[in-house]
C-alpha cells in the first residue's frame, strides 16, 4: 500500500501532524491507544500550553532552532483551536493552561480532526524496518501475526524521547536517525527528581515550601518538596534540566529574603523560646527539625547574635548540596538531546540530506520547560511538518 506521509507515533506531535498533513496519511504507533502521554499529563488534565511560551523557555544545542516553528504556530493559535472544540480550560500557575475536566478531551480533539481529515489509525502495530529507495520510504510493518510493508514519499518520525519506558518509550527515534547518518545529541533525563544517597530526606518525606533551586546557573522559584529519595517539587524539576552529574545545586529556602529581620524582631519579644521553636514560625517544622541535624541551631533565641543570625539567614538562602543522580527515565517527564537540530530545517522539520524525512515533537533536541511548554513545542512542531507536507 501507498501514502503520501506515514507518521510513526501517535502522540501529541505525531497525532497533530497527522490531523493538519493533507493528502493520504497512516499513523502507526505500538501503543495499544493513541496519545497516552497527554493523557496522564497534569495530573490528568493536561498542562496543554502555556501562555507565556516563547523561545526562552526551551533548551537545545541551538537555541534558535525553535524560534520558527513557534512563531508559525503560537500557543494562541492551539487555545484558539481547543476552544473552537469547546474545550474548557484554565490557568493555573505561571501562564500553565489546563483542561477543567479531563486531558481526554485533547486527545479526543484530536481523533475527531484525524477522522475528518480521513487519517488511517493503526495501533498495536510495530516498525520492524525502514528503507529508502529513490524517493520513497519502503516501511515494514507488524501487527501480531501479521506482516505487511506500505511506501511513503513522506515519513514523519514522532516517536518521542526515552523517559517513561513503562508507557512504551524507546530510543526508536533516535536509531532511525542512526540508520541514516543523522547525528543524535547525547540524551538524559530532564524534568526529574533528584536522587541522594542513604535517605538523606527521608525523614521529612512530604514536607514542602516555597524555594530557589539553582543548577547551571539557571535560578526557578517555586515548590521544594522532599521525598524518600530526594527531592522533588515543581522547583527541582525544572532546576534538574540544567544540572549535569556531579554538580551542586543551590537551595534558597528561604526566597522572601526577609528571614533575618524577622528573627532579630521575635528575638525582642520571645527571646527565651528554643531558636528552633521561632525558626518554625517561618519554614515548616519537620524542615526545622532536619535542619537542626545539619546545622547547629541550638540554644533559645535571645542566645543568637546578629553574626550568628546573619550567618544561619546566608546559609539558609545558599544551602549547597550534590545530589547522587536523578531518578532517571523512569519518572522523567521528558528527554533532554536528541536529533542534532544542525541536521534539520527549522522551518519545515525535515532533514537536510534525506529527503522526505522529518523529525518532531520530543525526539528533536528541543526540550521546554515543565509548564505546558513542551506540549506546545509538540503542537507547533508537528504543524511545522505538516505545513510542509502540504505545501504551505
Amino acid at each position: 500500500m501507498e501514502f503520501d506521509t506515514v507518521i510513526i507515533g501517535a502522540g501529541a506531535a505525531g497525532m497533530m501532524c497527522a490531523a493538519h498533513a493533507k493528502g493520504r496519511v497512516l499513523v502507526v504507533d505500538h501503543a495499544k491507544t493513541p496519545g497516552e502521554k497527554i493523557r496522564i499529563s497534569g495530573g490528568g488534565r493536561c498542562n496543554f500550553t502555556n501562555m507565556y511560551c516563547g523561545p526562552e523557555n526551551f533548551l537545545s544545542g541551538n537555541p534558535h532552532f525553535a524560534k520558527s516553528a513557534l512563531a508559525r504556530y503560537t500557543q494562541w493559535d492551539f487555545i484558539a483551536l481547543v476552544d473552537a472544540h469547546g474545550i474548557a480550560w484554565h490557568e493555573k500557575t505561571l501562564g500553565q493552561l489546563f483542561c477543567d475536566t479531563s486531558a481526554k478531551e485533547i486527545v479526543a480533539m484530536l481523533r475527531r480532526l484525524m477522522e475528518d481529515a480521513d487519517v488511517d489509525l493503526r495501533l498495536n502495530t510495530s516498525v520492524t524496518g525502514i528503507q529508502k529507495t529513490g524517493n520513497h520510504f519502503k516501511i515494514a510493518l507488524q501487527q501480531a501475526d501479521k506482516k505487511s510493508q506500505i511506501q511513503t514519499s513522506n515519513l514523519v518520525i514522532a516517536t518521542g524521547g526515552k523517559s517513561i519506558p513503562k508507557m512504551g518509550a524507546t530510543g526508536f527515534a533516535y536509531d532511525v536517525a542512526r540508520q541514516f547518518n543523522i547525528p543524535v545529541t547525547a540524551t538524559r533525563a530532564g524534568l526529574v527528581p533528584f536522587t541522594f544517597e542513604n535517605g538523606r530526606f527521608a525523614g521529612i518525606s512530604g514536607t514542602a515550601t516555597p524555594a530557589k533551586i539553582t543548577a547551571g546557573g539557571t535560578t526557578f522559584e517555586e515548590a521544594l518538596l522532599f521525598t524518600h529519595r530526594g527531592l522533588s517539587g515543581p522547583a527541582v524539576l525544572q532546576a534538574s534540566s540544567y544540572w549535569h552529574e556531579g554538580e551542586a545545586i543551590t537551595l534558597n529556602l528561604i526566597p522572601a529574603n526577609d528571614m533575618l529581620e524577622k528573627l532579630r524582631a521575635q528575638r525582642q519579644t520571645s527571646g527565651r523560646k528554643n531558636f528552633t521553636t521561632e525558626l518554625a514560625h517561618h519554614l515548616p517544622a519537620r524542615l526545622v527539625e532536619h535542619l537542626a541535624t545539619e546545622f547547629d541551631l541550638t540554644g533559645n533565641l535571645a542566645d543568637w547574635s546578629d553574626t550568628r543570625l546573619t550567618e544561619l539567614t546566608d546559609t539558609l538562602a545558599a544551602w549547597q548540596i550534590i545530589p547522587g543522580g536523578t531518578e532517571g527515565y523512569r519518572t522523567a517527564e521528558v528527554t533532554l538531546g536528541g536529533i542534532d537540530t544542525d541536521t534539520l530545517s527549522s522551518k519545515t522539520m525535515m532533514s537536510k540530506d534525506v529527503d522526505g524525512l522529518y523529525f518532531i515533537g520530543e525526539a528533536v533536541d528541543v526540550t521546554g520547560w515543565l509548564g505546558g511548554f513542551n506540549f506546545q513545542w509538540a503542537w507547533s512542531s508537528g504543524m511545522a511538518a505538516a505545513r510542509a507536507i502540504s505545501g504551505q
